[in-house]
């Protein structure tokens, strides 16, 4: 049977990805050879060199390993905004044999006690800012808490230069460690200790990133160094990316996302990552321009949240030649704004924690807008019936199946969860996705939604993402959530949450956005009520939290 996209396949790129036999810490020895003055990372107008970053990872390795008695599977908690110490703590953990367990730095204590409990790391490399909520996980107060904590302050990771551009945050000084448990970082590394010879197998476990998925508590994404390599250098042929491409690194470490594109992408090919320590579209503009970046990779919301600056029309932009994303659609409004003003098409992508980021892309000469692209190299994607499995024409919306080298092995000590994703399918094994996902005649797929996102009004299928896409394209919409009420008479209805642009509060009614709705798309699918909110919540990788404010939604006493 002829795979429809193949005939829209990018030249050049093979059909195969062919994973390289090694781990992710030899790219880190190889760069550091071959462009040892080279920038690594480019952090607040400081500069770390690959031979100064394979030094102080060797030197943190060998710590780990001596002083810290981690061996070869233990697991390691690292929890750090975006710095220069991310990098260093995460290629130690691989260096000495371990593997990363990244958490988002908003934790709170009682989650941070559930990672450590589920994965069982007992050590962990936390920012001194972030200590609070880990403190109360150390043996001091639990016994099988961590017993070794070491503990970086970003400010450690400056050239020492001022400039109004550093965050007050990221310019606190070192403090004294709180606890007989806490190691500090730089102390650590002033030892310069070697680590053993050892430098792992490509099937170890490398990274634990943890995913709360639709329901229940948050599972661990087996991923090896094969895994992770292999998405990392499907997307590095994909993208045309090379040794001179420059990266803008903002999307937060700790997430599939920016932990790829941001640094283990920059860092298998030897280029340099021009690092933010946390979101600001004027800086991001001023640092795309000053460094000549040539690759950024965000979610919508960044991106738009950029080009709205005022000063993006005044900054040269020129050297962007690949601006990519995934994890929501571009509106099409804003799509064609970045076309026509600057030249610029945002290459929408698909991947999830569970493929370790890259999976679907669209070609870079043949993208379609709100279009998860096609399965990438060795990828091979279905759509299927989510209750009988089987899979479905081309045209008709279903699950999206997948299997690629890139899918991790399976959720950490969690074969419940396992038995539920996973499905065998004419002999291979194939990850449930939870998407609901269309082919079109071009073997392009396009989201509809996720499989417990749907609206169902009087009968009527209504898909939020493609809502609120429409709603995108109206002149005073800034941002939009669309959420499902309960209606007495239609089951459900459609309700949309919107932030306004500035300068259009009491310009433009909640009534005025309904009828301007009704005019565009089915009256099924037009929102009927509609909530003007200051913001809308976002991850940490600039996703909007629909699931939070659907769930805030459900619990409020709405009268009948």
């Amino acid at each position: 049977m002829p795979v429809l996209h193949h005939r829209f396949w990018p030249k050049g790129i093979p059909h195969d990805v062919r994973v390289p036999a090694v781990t992710l810490t030899h790219y880190l020895e190889v760069a550091a050879q071959r462009y040892p003055d080279k920038p690594a990372v480019l952090y607040c107008g400081a500069v770390l060199s690959y031979a100064a970053l394979k030094a102080q990872v060797d030197a943190m390795a060998a710590y780990l390993q001596q002083r810290l008695a981690v061996q070869r599977g233990d697991r390691v908690l690292l929890m750090s905004q975006n710095c220069p110490q991310f990098v260093i703590a995460y290629f130690a953990v691989l260096r000495a044999g371990a593997a990363v367990v990244p958490v988002n730095p908003m934790s709170t204590t009682p989650e941070i006690r559930y990672y450590l409990a589920d994965s069982g790391a007992r050590v962990a490399f936390v920012a001194q800012d972030l200590l609070a909520q880990v403190l109360p996980c150390t043996v001091a107060n639990q016994p099988d808490g961590l017993d070794g904590v070491v503990v970086h302050a970003y400010s450690d990771g400056l050239s020492g230069q001022s400039s109004d551009e550093i965050p007050d945050w990221v310019r606190l000084a070192r403090q004294p460690l709180p606890s007989s448990v806490c190691h500090g970082f730089e102390d650590a590394l002033a030892l310069r200790l070697q680590p053993g010879d050892d430098m792992g197998m490509p099937d170890d476990l490398a990274v634990l990133p943890y995913t709360s998925g639709t329901t229940g508590h948050p599972k661990g994404c087996v991923h090896t160094h094969a895994t992770v390599l292999a998405s990392n250098v499907a997307s590095q042929v994909w993208k045309n990316l090379n040794v001179d491409s420059v990266f803008l690194c903002v999307a937060p470490l700790f997430h599939m996302l920016g932990m790829q594109n941001g640094m283990n992408v920059p860092i298998t090919l030897g280029a340099t990552t021009v690092m933010m320590p946390r979101w600001n579209p004027v800086l991001a503009l001023r640092l795309l321009e000053r460094h000549r970046v040539t690759a950024w990779t965000a979610p919508p919301a960044m991106v738009i949240d950029l080009f709205a600056q005022p000063e993006a029309m005044q900054r040269d932009l020129s050297s962007l030649c690949l601006l990519s994303g995934g994890g929501a659609a571009m509106p099409e409004a804003v799509a064609t704004m970045l076309s026509e003003r600057f030249g610029l098409v945002y290459n929408e992508a698909y991947g999830l924690s569970e493929t370790a980021a890259f999976l679907h892309a669209n070609p870079l000469a043949r993208g379609k807008r709100q279009c998860l692209g096609m399965p990438t190299q060795g990828v091979d994607s279905r759509i299927v019936d989510p209750v009988t499995l089987q899979e479905l024409p081309q045209g008709e919306v279903g699950e999206l199946i997948t299997h690629g080298p890139q899918v991790m092995s399976g959720y950490w000590r969690n074969e419940e969860a396992n038995r539920s994703t996973f499905v065998d399918i004419d002999g291979k094994r194939y990850l449930r996705t939870g998407d609901l996902a269309y082919v079109d005649e071009e073997g392009y797929f396009f989201m509809r939604d996720r499989l417990k996102r749907m609206i169902n009004a009087s009968g009527f299928k209504v898909w939020p993402a493609e809502v609120e896409s429409a709603m995108y394209e109206h002149p005073a919409i800034h941002e939009a959530c669309v959420i499902a009420v309960d209606d007495a008479h239609r089951g459900e209805t459609v309700k949309a949450l919107v932030v306004l642009k500035p300068g259009q509060r009491g310009q433009v009614s909640e009534q005025d956005i309904i009828d301007w709705s009704r005019q565009r798309m089915a009256v099924y699918k037009a929102p009927r009520i509609v909530e003007f909110l200051d913001s809308l919540p976002k991850s940490g990788t600039g996703k909007i939290l629909w699931r939070e404010l659907q769930e805030a939604q459900r619990a409020a006493v709405v009268p009948a």
